[in-house]
Protein backbone atom coordinates (compact mmCIF):
# COMPACT_ATOMS: atom_id res chain seq x y z
CA UNK A 1 0.00 0.00 0.00
CA UNK A 2 2.49 2.24 1.02
CA UNK A 3 4.25 2.05 -2.48
CA UNK A 4 1.50 2.46 -3.92
CA UNK A 5 0.27 5.78 -2.15
CA UNK A 6 3.99 6.97 -3.06
CA UNK A 7 4.02 6.59 -6.53
CA UNK A 8 1.00 8.52 -6.84
CA UNK A 9 2.34 11.30 -4.94
CA UNK A 10 5.36 11.21 -7.72
CA UNK A 11 2.80 10.88 -10.27
CA UNK A 12 1.26 14.06 -8.83
CA UNK A 13 3.88 15.80 -8.03
CA UNK A 14 5.42 15.35 -11.98
CA UNK A 15 1.39 16.42 -13.15
CA UNK A 16 1.89 19.61 -10.91
CA UNK A 17 5.49 20.37 -12.89
CA UNK A 18 4.77 19.69 -16.29
CA UNK A 19 0.78 20.96 -16.28
CA UNK A 20 0.46 22.45 -20.15
CA UNK A 21 2.29 24.61 -22.40
CA UNK A 22 0.29 27.40 -20.32
CA UNK A 23 1.39 27.24 -17.09
CA UNK A 24 4.86 26.27 -18.74
CA UNK A 25 6.46 29.87 -17.81
CA UNK A 26 4.76 30.27 -14.75
CA UNK A 27 6.29 26.70 -13.54
CA UNK A 28 9.62 27.57 -15.16
CA UNK A 29 9.59 30.74 -13.03
CA UNK A 30 8.11 29.76 -9.56
CA UNK A 31 11.13 26.87 -10.19
CA UNK A 32 13.86 29.73 -10.62
CA UNK A 33 12.62 31.81 -7.50
CA UNK A 34 12.09 28.34 -5.41
CA UNK A 35 15.43 27.67 -6.29
CA UNK A 36 16.93 30.83 -5.40
CA UNK A 37 15.38 30.53 -2.09
CA UNK A 38 16.86 27.39 -1.47
CA UNK A 39 20.45 28.30 -2.50
CA UNK A 40 20.16 31.41 -0.24
CA UNK A 41 18.82 29.93 2.60
CA UNK A 42 21.54 27.20 2.64
CA UNK A 43 24.37 29.91 2.04
CA UNK A 44 22.89 31.83 5.15
CA UNK A 45 22.62 28.74 7.33
CA UNK A 46 25.79 27.90 6.68
CA UNK A 47 27.60 31.17 6.93
CA UNK A 48 26.57 30.09 10.83
CA UNK A 49 29.56 27.61 10.97
CA UNK A 50 31.45 30.45 11.95
CA UNK A 51 29.56 32.20 13.85
CA UNK A 52 29.34 32.12 17.95
CA UNK A 53 27.20 29.58 19.27
CA UNK A 54 24.79 31.90 20.71
CA UNK A 55 24.43 33.77 16.89
CA UNK A 56 23.63 30.26 15.34
CA UNK A 57 21.12 29.10 17.93
CA UNK A 58 18.79 32.12 17.72
CA UNK A 59 19.02 32.41 14.06
CA UNK A 60 17.68 29.06 13.59
CA UNK A 61 15.56 28.71 15.90
CA UNK A 62 13.73 31.71 14.84
CA UNK A 63 13.36 30.63 11.40
CA UNK A 64 12.80 27.27 12.36
CA UNK A 65 9.97 28.25 14.61
CA UNK A 66 8.64 30.55 11.69
CA UNK A 67 8.70 27.64 8.70
CA UNK A 68 7.00 25.10 11.59
CA UNK A 69 4.53 27.82 12.09
CA UNK A 70 4.24 28.56 8.33
CA UNK A 71 3.33 24.70 7.26
CA UNK A 72 0.50 24.82 9.37
CA UNK A 73 -0.90 28.45 8.41
CA UNK A 74 -0.69 27.89 4.63
CA UNK A 75 -2.18 24.58 4.85
CA UNK A 76 -5.01 26.46 6.46
CA UNK A 77 -5.46 29.51 4.36
CA UNK A 78 -4.89 28.18 1.08
CA UNK A 79 -8.02 26.35 0.81
CA UNK A 80 -6.32 23.63 -2.36
CA UNK A 81 -7.56 20.56 -2.40
CA UNK A 82 -4.93 17.58 -1.24
CA UNK A 83 -5.38 14.90 -4.14
CA UNK A 84 -4.50 12.62 -1.43
CA UNK A 85 -6.92 13.39 0.67
CA UNK A 86 -7.99 10.25 2.81
CA UNK A 87 -11.76 10.30 2.01
CA UNK A 88 -10.48 9.51 -1.74
CA UNK A 89 -9.36 6.01 -0.60
CA UNK A 90 -12.75 5.53 1.37
CA UNK A 91 -14.67 2.76 -0.54
CA UNK A 92 -10.97 0.81 -0.97
CA UNK A 93 -12.03 -0.25 2.68
CA UNK A 94 -8.19 0.02 3.42
CA UNK A 95 -7.22 -0.44 7.57
CA UNK A 96 -6.19 2.99 8.79
CA UNK A 97 -3.19 2.39 10.49
CA UNK A 98 -1.61 1.57 7.00
CA UNK A 99 -3.18 4.31 4.89
CA UNK A 100 -1.98 6.83 7.92
CA UNK A 101 1.35 5.60 7.47
CA UNK A 102 1.27 5.68 3.77
CA UNK A 103 -0.28 9.40 3.40
CA UNK A 104 2.43 10.53 5.75
CA UNK A 105 4.96 9.33 3.77
CA UNK A 106 3.52 10.73 0.88
CA UNK A 107 3.52 14.02 2.82
CA UNK A 108 7.09 14.03 2.59
CA UNK A 109 6.93 14.63 -0.96
CA UNK A 110 5.85 18.03 -2.09
CA UNK A 111 7.79 20.56 -3.01
CA UNK A 112 7.78 22.41 0.24
CA UNK A 113 8.75 19.25 2.23
CA UNK A 114 11.25 18.43 0.14
CA UNK A 115 12.73 22.48 0.69
CA UNK A 116 13.10 21.79 4.23
CA UNK A 117 14.54 18.15 4.07
CA UNK A 118 17.15 20.26 1.78
CA UNK A 119 17.88 22.89 4.41
CA UNK A 120 17.53 20.30 7.42
CA UNK A 121 20.84 19.03 5.70
CA UNK A 122 23.06 22.38 5.78
CA UNK A 123 21.19 22.78 9.26
CA UNK A 124 23.31 19.32 10.28
CA UNK A 125 26.25 20.42 8.37
CA UNK A 126 26.20 23.60 10.68
CA UNK A 127 25.96 22.22 13.88
CA UNK A 128 28.62 19.67 12.89
CA UNK A 129 31.18 22.04 12.75
CA UNK A 130 30.28 23.59 15.80
CA UNK A 131 30.75 19.70 17.72
CA UNK A 132 27.62 18.63 17.65
CA UNK A 133 26.84 14.79 16.64
CA UNK A 134 25.68 14.49 13.24
CA UNK A 135 23.45 11.91 14.34
CA UNK A 136 22.31 14.08 17.10
CA UNK A 137 21.54 16.63 14.42
CA UNK A 138 20.03 14.40 11.92
CA UNK A 139 17.51 13.29 14.44
CA UNK A 140 16.60 16.82 15.48
CA UNK A 141 16.43 17.95 11.62
CA UNK A 142 14.26 14.87 11.54
CA UNK A 143 11.81 15.54 14.27
CA UNK A 144 11.65 18.98 12.84
CA UNK A 145 10.78 18.40 9.26
CA UNK A 146 8.31 15.41 11.06
CA UNK A 147 6.48 18.15 13.35
CA UNK A 148 6.06 20.59 10.60
CA UNK A 149 4.58 18.03 7.86
CA UNK A 150 2.01 16.78 10.11
CA UNK A 151 1.02 19.80 11.11
CA UNK A 152 0.76 20.55 7.55
CA UNK A 153 -1.32 16.98 7.15
CA UNK A 154 -3.39 17.81 10.39
CA UNK A 155 -4.54 21.66 8.99
CA UNK A 156 -5.57 20.17 5.90
CA UNK A 157 -7.69 17.49 7.07
CA UNK A 158 -9.13 20.08 9.95
CA UNK A 159 -9.87 22.68 6.51
CA UNK A 160 -11.53 19.83 4.87
CA UNK A 161 -13.45 19.10 7.29
CA UNK A 162 -14.94 22.71 8.44
CA UNK A 163 -13.46 25.28 6.33
CA UNK A 164 -14.14 23.56 2.92
CA UNK A 165 -17.74 24.55 2.34
CA UNK A 166 -17.28 28.51 3.72
CA UNK A 167 -13.80 29.04 1.75
CA UNK A 168 -13.86 32.57 0.00
CA UNK A 169 -11.78 35.69 0.24
CA UNK A 170 -13.25 37.03 3.49
CA UNK A 171 -12.23 34.10 4.99
CA UNK A 172 -8.76 34.48 3.71
CA UNK A 173 -9.06 37.93 4.79
CA UNK A 174 -9.28 37.09 8.30
CA UNK A 175 -6.09 34.72 7.81
CA UNK A 176 -3.90 37.45 6.50
CA UNK A 177 -5.16 39.82 9.59
CA UNK A 178 -4.22 37.13 11.82
CA UNK A 179 -1.08 36.77 10.47
CA UNK A 180 -0.27 40.49 10.20
CA UNK A 181 -1.21 41.08 13.76
CA UNK A 182 1.24 38.55 15.07
CA UNK A 183 4.09 39.24 12.45
CA UNK A 184 4.32 42.87 12.01
CA UNK A 185 4.91 42.82 16.34
CA UNK A 186 7.65 40.48 15.89
CA UNK A 187 8.74 42.09 12.80
CA UNK A 188 9.02 45.40 14.96
CA UNK A 189 10.55 43.68 18.22
CA UNK A 190 13.89 42.58 15.95
CA UNK A 191 14.36 45.52 14.22
CA UNK A 192 14.61 47.47 17.04
CA UNK A 193 16.74 45.60 19.04
CA UNK A 194 20.72 46.73 19.08
CA UNK A 195 23.07 43.67 18.29
CA UNK A 196 26.28 45.22 18.73
CA UNK A 197 27.95 41.89 18.43
CA UNK A 198 26.58 39.58 20.93
CA UNK A 199 22.72 38.25 20.93
CA UNK A 200 20.57 41.17 22.86
CA UNK A 201 19.22 39.72 25.94
CA UNK A 202 15.47 40.26 24.91
CA UNK A 203 16.22 37.92 21.93
CA UNK A 204 18.01 35.24 24.34
CA UNK A 205 14.72 35.24 26.47
CA UNK A 206 12.36 34.66 23.52
CA UNK A 207 14.90 32.40 21.68
CA UNK A 208 14.86 29.75 25.49
CA UNK A 209 10.84 30.73 25.42
CA UNK A 210 10.38 29.13 21.69
CA UNK A 211 13.17 25.92 22.70
CA UNK A 212 10.38 24.72 24.73
CA UNK A 213 7.24 25.08 22.70
CA UNK A 214 6.06 22.30 19.67
CA UNK A 215 7.13 25.05 16.58
CA UNK A 216 10.64 25.18 18.17
CA UNK A 217 11.94 22.23 20.42
CA UNK A 218 13.02 20.30 17.75
CA UNK A 219 15.42 23.00 16.29
CA UNK A 220 16.45 23.95 19.40
CA UNK A 221 18.31 21.09 20.86
CA UNK A 222 21.43 21.28 18.29
CA UNK A 223 22.72 24.29 19.55
CA UNK A 224 21.48 23.70 23.29
CA UNK A 225 24.21 20.25 22.87
CA UNK A 226 26.62 22.47 21.72
CA UNK A 227 26.11 25.36 24.63
CA UNK A 228 25.74 22.85 26.99
CA UNK A 229 22.87 23.98 28.54
CA UNK A 230 20.54 21.53 30.55
CA UNK A 231 17.63 22.96 28.70
CA UNK A 232 18.41 20.23 26.24
CA UNK A 233 15.95 17.52 28.36
CA UNK A 234 13.45 19.44 27.84
CA UNK A 235 13.27 20.37 24.63
CA UNK A 236 14.07 17.05 23.62
CA UNK A 237 10.67 15.97 25.93
CA UNK A 238 8.23 18.50 24.05
CA UNK A 239 9.91 17.43 20.78
CA UNK A 240 9.08 14.16 21.34
CA UNK A 241 5.45 14.43 22.87
CA UNK A 242 4.70 16.92 19.90
CA UNK A 243 5.70 14.27 17.63
CA UNK A 244 3.45 11.70 19.11
CA UNK A 245 0.59 14.05 20.17
CA UNK A 246 0.38 14.64 16.13
CA UNK A 247 1.10 11.55 14.94
CA UNK A 248 -2.40 10.14 17.26
CA UNK A 249 -4.51 13.66 16.17
CA UNK A 250 -3.42 12.75 12.50
CA UNK A 251 -4.43 8.70 12.84
CA UNK A 252 -8.23 9.91 14.78
CA UNK A 253 -8.50 12.43 11.63
CA UNK A 254 -8.00 9.82 8.99
CA UNK A 255 -10.13 7.42 10.76
CA UNK A 256 -12.99 10.13 11.20
CA UNK A 257 -12.22 11.02 7.41
CA UNK A 258 -12.79 7.34 6.45
CA UNK A 259 -16.06 6.70 9.02
CA UNK A 260 -17.94 9.63 8.44
CA UNK A 261 -20.47 10.83 5.59
CA UNK A 262 -19.56 13.78 3.42
CA UNK A 263 -21.96 16.61 3.95
CA UNK A 264 -23.00 17.63 0.56
CA UNK A 265 -21.50 20.46 -1.03
CA UNK A 266 -23.21 23.50 -0.69
CA UNK A 267 -20.56 25.70 -2.60
CA UNK A 268 -22.54 26.11 -5.54
CA UNK A 269 -25.36 27.26 -3.16
CA UNK A 270 -23.06 29.88 -0.94
CA UNK A 271 -20.84 31.33 -4.46
CA UNK A 272 -20.96 34.90 -4.17
CA UNK A 273 -22.55 35.25 -0.84
CA UNK A 274 -19.61 37.58 0.77
CA UNK A 275 -19.10 37.28 4.15
CA UNK A 276 -22.71 35.78 4.39
CA UNK A 277 -21.06 32.62 3.40
CA UNK A 278 -18.44 32.91 6.32
CA UNK A 279 -20.50 33.89 9.00
CA UNK A 280 -22.22 31.33 11.24
CA UNK A 281 -25.95 30.81 10.22
CA UNK A 282 -27.20 32.35 13.60
CA UNK A 283 -28.40 36.12 14.56
CA UNK A 284 -25.59 36.96 15.63
CA UNK A 285 -23.64 35.80 12.40
CA UNK A 286 -26.70 37.64 10.02
CA UNK A 287 -25.87 40.70 12.18
CA UNK A 288 -21.89 40.68 12.18
CA UNK A 289 -22.10 39.67 8.34
CA UNK A 290 -24.24 42.51 7.61
CA UNK A 291 -22.17 44.73 9.31
CA UNK A 292 -19.28 44.15 7.87
CA UNK A 293 -20.61 44.63 4.37
CA UNK A 294 -21.86 48.14 5.54
CA UNK A 295 -18.59 49.54 7.00
CA UNK A 296 -16.52 48.21 4.39
CA UNK A 297 -19.14 49.80 1.72
CA UNK A 298 -20.59 52.70 3.38
CA UNK A 299 -18.80 55.78 2.96
CA UNK A 300 -19.75 57.35 6.24
CA UNK A 301 -18.36 54.63 8.41
CA UNK A 302 -14.73 54.80 5.86
CA UNK A 303 -15.33 58.75 6.74
CA UNK A 304 -14.72 57.79 10.60
CA UNK A 305 -11.91 55.04 10.05
CA UNK A 306 -9.89 57.01 8.27
CA UNK A 307 -10.37 59.88 10.21
CA UNK A 308 -8.99 57.90 13.11
CA UNK A 309 -5.10 57.56 12.37
CA UNK A 310 -4.94 60.78 11.33
CA UNK A 311 -6.39 62.28 14.80
CA UNK A 312 -3.82 59.99 16.58
CA UNK A 313 -0.60 61.71 14.82
CA UNK A 314 -2.08 65.47 15.02
CA UNK A 315 -2.77 65.52 18.46
CA UNK A 316 1.21 64.78 18.66
CA UNK A 317 2.21 68.15 17.11
CA UNK A 318 0.69 70.39 19.83
CA UNK A 319 2.55 67.67 23.22
CA UNK A 320 5.61 68.48 21.12
CA UNK A 321 5.32 71.53 20.71
CA UNK A 322 4.90 72.15 24.54
CA UNK A 323 8.20 70.25 25.37
CA UNK A 324 6.42 67.02 26.23
CA UNK A 325 9.90 64.53 25.54
CA UNK A 326 9.11 62.68 21.94
CA UNK A 327 9.60 58.91 23.62
CA UNK A 328 6.37 59.68 25.64
CA UNK A 329 4.71 61.62 23.00
CA UNK A 330 5.09 58.52 20.81
CA UNK A 331 2.85 56.49 23.15
CA UNK A 332 -0.13 58.84 23.15
CA UNK A 333 -1.20 57.83 19.67
CA UNK A 334 -2.25 54.70 20.04
CA UNK A 335 -4.67 54.64 23.25
CA UNK A 336 -6.07 57.76 21.83
CA UNK A 337 -7.23 55.95 18.76
CA UNK A 338 -8.33 53.12 20.71
CA UNK A 339 -10.40 55.53 22.55
CA UNK A 340 -12.04 56.65 19.41
CA UNK A 341 -12.47 53.25 18.29
CA UNK A 342 -14.59 52.14 21.18
CA UNK A 343 -16.30 55.54 20.44
CA UNK A 344 -17.38 54.38 16.84
CA UNK A 345 -20.31 52.13 17.04
CA UNK A 346 -21.89 54.01 19.26
CA UNK A 347 -25.13 55.33 17.28
CA UNK A 348 -24.95 52.35 14.89
CA UNK A 349 -28.73 52.14 14.82
CA UNK A 350 -29.12 55.46 13.56
CA UNK A 351 -27.02 54.28 10.39
CA UNK A 352 -29.29 51.72 9.92
CA UNK A 353 -31.92 53.78 8.84
CA UNK A 354 -34.89 51.81 8.00
CA UNK A 355 -32.93 48.58 7.79
CA UNK A 356 -33.63 47.75 11.35
CA UNK A 357 -36.97 46.64 10.87
CA UNK A 358 -35.44 43.43 9.69
CA UNK A 359 -34.03 42.78 13.20
CA UNK A 360 -37.00 44.25 15.24
CA UNK A 361 -39.50 41.97 12.81
CA UNK A 362 -37.14 38.81 13.46
CA UNK A 363 -37.25 38.77 16.83
CA UNK A 364 -33.13 39.08 16.83
CA UNK A 365 -32.37 38.74 20.51
CA UNK A 366 -30.60 42.03 21.67
CA UNK A 367 -27.68 40.33 22.59
CA UNK A 368 -26.93 38.81 19.18
CA UNK A 369 -27.78 42.30 17.96
CA UNK A 370 -25.25 43.83 20.36
CA UNK A 371 -22.53 41.85 19.72
CA UNK A 372 -22.67 41.13 15.70
CA UNK A 373 -22.68 45.09 15.30
CA UNK A 374 -19.12 45.48 17.27
CA UNK A 375 -17.24 42.64 14.71
CA UNK A 376 -16.68 44.67 12.11
CA UNK A 377 -14.77 47.68 14.63
CA UNK A 378 -13.29 44.70 16.45
CA UNK A 379 -11.62 43.66 12.97
CA UNK A 380 -10.46 46.76 12.50
CA UNK A 381 -9.16 47.52 16.22
CA UNK A 382 -7.30 44.58 17.24
CA UNK A 383 -4.85 44.85 13.79
CA UNK A 384 -4.47 48.71 14.17
CA UNK A 385 -3.22 48.27 17.69
CA UNK A 386 -1.11 44.96 17.94
CA UNK A 387 0.60 46.80 14.98
CA UNK A 388 0.90 50.79 15.83
CA UNK A 389 1.74 49.52 19.62
CA UNK A 390 5.17 48.01 19.07
CA UNK A 391 5.98 50.90 16.43
CA UNK A 392 5.53 53.40 19.14
CA UNK A 393 7.37 51.37 21.76
CA UNK A 394 10.06 50.68 19.28
CA UNK A 395 10.86 54.79 19.10
CA UNK A 396 9.81 54.96 22.70
CA UNK A 397 13.05 52.65 23.32
CA UNK A 398 11.73 50.79 26.13
CA UNK A 399 10.04 47.24 25.21
CA UNK A 400 8.85 47.10 29.19
CA UNK A 401 6.01 49.73 28.59
CA UNK A 402 4.77 47.38 25.66
CA UNK A 403 2.27 44.92 28.33
CA UNK A 404 0.49 48.55 29.70
CA UNK A 405 0.42 49.72 26.50
CA UNK A 406 -1.54 46.89 25.29
CA UNK A 407 -3.69 46.88 28.46
CA UNK A 408 -4.57 50.68 28.49
CA UNK A 409 -5.24 50.35 24.62
CA UNK A 410 -7.47 47.46 25.38
CA UNK A 411 -9.32 48.60 28.25
CA UNK A 412 -10.06 52.34 26.40
CA UNK A 413 -11.45 50.02 23.40
CA UNK A 414 -13.84 47.71 25.25
CA UNK A 415 -15.16 50.11 27.64
CA UNK A 416 -15.89 52.33 24.63
CA UNK A 417 -17.65 49.05 23.07
CA UNK A 418 -19.37 48.28 26.14
CA UNK A 419 -20.71 51.80 26.60
CA UNK A 420 -21.25 52.13 22.93
CA UNK A 421 -23.47 48.88 23.07
CA UNK A 422 -25.37 50.48 25.57
CA UNK A 423 -26.22 54.10 24.34
CA UNK A 424 -27.08 53.01 20.56
CA UNK A 425 -30.04 51.49 22.27
CA UNK A 426 -31.05 53.66 24.52
CA UNK A 427 -30.75 57.20 22.94
CA UNK A 428 -29.74 56.51 18.94
CA UNK A 429 -29.63 60.55 17.08
CA UNK A 430 -30.38 61.15 13.94
CA UNK A 431 -27.24 61.36 11.66
CA UNK A 432 -26.90 60.70 7.75
CA UNK A 433 -29.09 59.06 5.76
CA UNK A 434 -27.42 56.33 3.51
CA UNK A 435 -26.51 58.03 0.19
CA UNK A 436 -26.04 61.38 2.11
CA UNK A 437 -22.32 62.64 2.31
CA UNK A 438 -20.59 61.59 5.09
CA UNK A 439 -19.80 65.62 6.43
CA UNK A 440 -23.54 66.20 6.23
CA UNK A 441 -25.19 66.21 9.69
CA UNK A 442 -29.47 66.36 9.84
CA UNK A 443 -30.63 69.26 12.05
CA UNK A 444 -32.58 67.79 15.27
CA UNK A 445 -34.23 69.60 18.20
CA UNK A 446 -33.00 67.51 20.66
CA UNK A 447 -29.57 67.46 22.49
CA UNK A 448 -29.08 64.05 22.04
CA UNK A 449 -26.36 64.42 19.32
CA UNK A 450 -24.18 66.25 21.38
CA UNK A 451 -25.04 64.63 24.54
CA UNK A 452 -24.77 60.91 23.67
CA UNK A 453 -20.96 61.09 21.76
CA UNK A 454 -20.14 63.01 24.73
CA UNK A 455 -20.96 60.72 27.46
CA UNK A 456 -19.91 58.02 25.74
CA UNK A 457 -15.97 59.29 25.23
CA UNK A 458 -16.29 60.81 28.36
CA UNK A 459 -16.88 57.52 30.26
CA UNK A 460 -14.93 55.39 28.56
CA UNK A 461 -11.83 57.63 30.00
CA UNK A 462 -13.49 57.73 33.61
CA UNK A 463 -13.76 53.87 33.51
CA UNK A 464 -10.26 53.27 31.91
CA UNK A 465 -9.00 56.10 34.66
CA UNK A 466 -7.30 52.50 36.92
CA UNK A 467 -5.61 51.50 33.64
CA UNK A 468 -4.53 54.67 32.87
CA UNK A 469 -2.90 55.45 36.43
CA UNK A 470 -0.82 51.86 35.98
CA UNK A 471 -0.04 52.64 32.66
CA UNK A 472 1.48 56.20 34.26
CA UNK A 473 2.93 54.23 36.84
CA UNK A 474 4.70 51.80 34.84
CA UNK A 475 6.60 55.12 32.95
CA UNK A 476 7.29 57.11 36.21
CA UNK A 477 7.60 54.79 38.86
CA UNK A 478 8.57 51.15 38.33
CA UNK A 479 8.43 49.16 35.38
CA UNK A 480 7.13 46.09 37.79
CA UNK A 481 3.08 48.22 37.23
CA UNK A 482 3.27 46.91 33.22
CA UNK A 483 1.17 43.47 34.14
CA UNK A 484 -1.52 45.02 36.22
CA UNK A 485 -1.97 47.41 33.67
CA UNK A 486 -2.31 44.53 31.29
CA UNK A 487 -4.20 42.47 33.23
CA UNK A 488 -6.24 44.93 34.99
CA UNK A 489 -7.05 47.13 32.06
CA UNK A 490 -8.01 44.05 30.11
CA UNK A 491 -10.13 42.94 32.90
CA UNK A 492 -11.77 46.45 33.74
CA UNK A 493 -12.52 46.61 29.55
CA UNK A 494 -14.02 42.79 29.50
CA UNK A 495 -16.11 43.44 32.78
CA UNK A 496 -17.73 46.87 30.98
CA UNK A 497 -17.78 45.16 27.87
CA UNK A 498 -20.01 42.37 29.22
CA UNK A 499 -22.80 44.82 31.13
CA UNK A 500 -22.86 47.03 27.99
CA UNK A 501 -23.81 44.48 26.10
CA UNK A 502 -26.17 42.75 28.29
CA UNK A 503 -27.66 46.18 29.48
CA UNK A 504 -27.98 47.11 25.75
CA UNK A 505 -29.62 43.93 24.13
CA UNK A 506 -32.01 44.07 27.04
CA UNK A 507 -32.81 47.94 25.85
CA UNK A 508 -33.01 46.80 22.06
CA UNK A 509 -35.07 43.64 22.93
CA UNK A 510 -37.53 46.32 25.16
CA UNK A 511 -37.65 49.69 22.97
CA UNK A 512 -37.43 47.97 19.67
CA UNK A 513 -40.74 49.45 18.32
CA UNK A 514 -39.47 53.33 20.07
CA UNK A 515 -36.18 52.45 17.38
CA UNK A 516 -38.18 51.45 14.73
CA UNK A 517 -40.52 54.62 15.25
CA UNK A 518 -37.23 56.67 15.31
CA UNK A 519 -35.85 54.79 12.11
CA UNK A 520 -38.74 56.31 10.33
CA UNK A 521 -38.94 59.89 11.32
CA UNK A 522 -35.14 60.37 11.04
Amino acid sequence: MVAHVLRLRLALLRGAFRGGRRHAVWHVLAGVVALAALVATGWALLSLASAEVEVAQTVIVLAGSAVTLAFAVASLAAGTEDPLDPRRFAPLGLPVGPLTRALTLAGFITVPALMLAAVAVVFVITWAAHGVSPLLGALAAIAGLATSVLLAKICEALSALVLRQRRSRELLGLFVIAIIVVVVPVGVFLASLEWGGDVPPELQGAVGALGFTPFGAAWAIPGQIAAQSAGVWGSAVVAAVTLAALWLGWRGLVHRLLTSIERPDAGHARAGLGWFGVAPGTPFGAIAARSLIYWWRDGRYLVNIVIIPIAGAVVMVPLLVAGVPAPVVALVPVPLMALFLGWLPHNDVAYDSTAIWMHIASGTSGIADRLGRLVPITLLAVPLIAITAPIAIAYNGNWALLPALFGVSGCLVLTGFGLSSLFSALAPYPTARPGDGPFQQPQSTVARGVLVPAAVLIGAIVLSLPALWWGWLTIDVDPGFTHLALWGGLGIGLLVLAAGIIAGGALFARRGFEIMEFAEAS
